[in-house]
């Protein structure tokens, strides 16, 4: 596969892998289920069971097994042909994703921030 051709589908695999990872841990819609895991890896008497729930916490954690998932479907190789190929995506990937997602991280808090003070703009232009 060609460097250019490389390149283009580390990115679109690692923003797959951010998407998927920042909804799971994040969002709102998996609240729920990400409370009780939150819970039972706290609470669980065994470490093993401790740190499988951990992984649904953690953006970072639960990128690594979404990438994983990633590389299964898709054969994707890094740089080699052989599975030292596999192992170079398996920390790249996870890598890249987390950098977009440091980069959402940062424009949702720049967003809020802006709406904060639009409100109390408006709060002041009312008084």
């Amino acid at each position: 596969m060609l460097i250019g051709t490389q390149i283009f589908w580390l990115a679109v695999l690692s923003m797959i892998v951010a998407s998927v990872s920042w909804t799971v841990t994040q969002e709102e819609i998996f609240r729920e289920w990400r409370e009780i895991c939150e819970d039972k890896s706290q609470k669980c008497k065994n470490i093993l069971q401790r740190k499988f729930f951990y992984v649904f916490t953690c953006e970072y954690c639960f990128s690594h097994w979404v990438t994983l998932l990633i590389l299964v479907l898709t054969g994707f190789r890094a740089l080699l042909e052989d599975w030292r190929g596999y192992v170079l995506a398996f920390f790249v990937i996870p890598w890249l994703a987390n950098q977009w997602m440091s980069i959402y991280r940062r424009l949702r808090v720049g967003i809020k921030h802006e709406n904060l003070q639009a409100k109390v703009v408006e709060e002041k232009l009312d008084k």
